[in-house]
Formats: C-alpha cells, sequence, structure tokens
C-alpha cells in the first residue's frame, strides 16, 4: 500500500506540473531572445547638434511671445517662441517692477536666473536648482557675458527681468554645449541689490 501511495503521490505531482507548464504559453511570458531594447529601458538624452537645429525662421519675434509663468519670488519657466527668429539687439523687458535699490554701474547683486536656449528650447540651467542666488558684484564691470553687464543695469531689488542676449554679447564661439550663434534667454529675479 506505501507502494502505491508513494507512486500516487509521484503522479499527481508530475501532472500537477505538466497543467502547470501548459497553462503558460509562450504569449503568457516574456522573450528573453529579443534584441531591441525595451520601451522602458534607459537612453542616453541624444544632444542636437548645431547641425540637427532647425535655423530660425519667420519674422522677428515680439517681447510678448516669450512666455514665462511663475511669480517673481518663486522658479519660473520660460517658453520660447516658435515660427518666429530673434530679433536683433539687446531685448531688456521687466516682467515685474521691482520697489527696492535699482542696480547702476558698480552695484552688487544677489540674483536669481534662469537660462534657456533659443534654437532648441532648453532651459539650460538655473541659480534655483542650487538653493541660493548667484552674486555679482562690480555689475557693468563684471566677468560674466557683455548681455548681464548692459541688461542688469535699472532693474531693481524684488524685480523680475527677461533679456534676451545675441551671440555676440553672450557666446559667440559657443561654450560647453551651448552652440556658436545661439541666442541666450534669461528670467533674473534681483533678490538683493547693494551700491
Amino acid at each position: 500500500m506505501r507502494t502505491v501511495g508513494r507512486t500516487a503521490l509521484a503522479l499527481v505531482s508530475l501532472l500537477s506540473a505538466g497543467l502547470a507548464l501548459t497553462a503558460c504559453t509562450a504569449s503568457d511570458r516574456p522573450s528573453t531572445l529579443t534584441t531591441t531594447p525595451s520601451a522602458t529601458a534607459e537612453q542616453p538624452e541624444a544632444r542636437p547638434t548645431e547641425a540637427d537645429l532647425p535655423e530660425p525662421s519667420g519674422p522677428p519675434c515680439e517681447v510678448a511671445q516669450y512666455q514665462v509663468t511663475g511669480a517673481a519670488g518663486e522658479k519660473p519657466t520660460i517658453t520660447v517662441p516658435t515660427g518666429c527668429t530673434p530679433q536683433d539687439g539687446l531685448v531688456v523687458e521687466d516682467l515685474t517692477e521691482g520697489t527696492g535699490a535699482e542696480i547702476k554701474p558698480g552695484s552688487t547683486a544677489q540674483l536669481h536666473y534662469v537660462l534657456a536656449t533659443f534654437r532648441d528650447q532648453r532651459t539650460r540651467e538655473a541659480s534655483w536648482d542650487r538653493g541660493e542666488p548667484f552674486e555679482l558684484a562690480n555689475i557693468g564691470q563684471a566677468s560674466v557675458i557683455q548681455g548681464w553687464n548692459e541688461g542688469l543695469i535699472g532693474l531693481k531689488e524684488g524685480g523680475r527681468r527677461l533679456l534676451v542676449v545675441p551671440s555676440d554679447k553672450g557666446y559667440p564661439d559657443g561654450k560647453g554645449d551651448i552652440q556658436p550663434g545661439e541666442t541666450l534667454i534669461f528670467v533674473i529675479d534681483a533678490v538683493k541689490v547693494a551700491g
């Protein structure tokens, strides 16, 4: 009787295993032989080169086409316009009028900023992400791009300003992954102004 019981138990185990295997068809299981990457696999972000980026076309952009969202004192978001070309020269537009001290040549200021590039419509960097404002001394003659030295004069503490900087007042030869000839778009908040 013990032999019959063991045989029956073994048969039941084999039948159960066989049923479990037939219940899982090939379509139920992921293939281990795929050669294409899955949709969720992390792929390195492809950075467009200058040759890949379309040349802006259309009429010159209006200042109002540069959309900036977010309240003064909070990190803004810049939406770069499409269907137009950057204007000639430096564009300076106060989005929020400050009420404190005004930046003059030689002033020192603590500034929060966001930088986007025109052609690829990418946000490149933001002081907000570092958690503290950028301090700049001797504005007008500071070791920054000319667009800042010119475009910050007159900004008042508590104010927010849009600067659209042509490449000749920014990085005419490019810098890092910013392409030569790129137009830079800044939104700058004057947190503290001295001098």
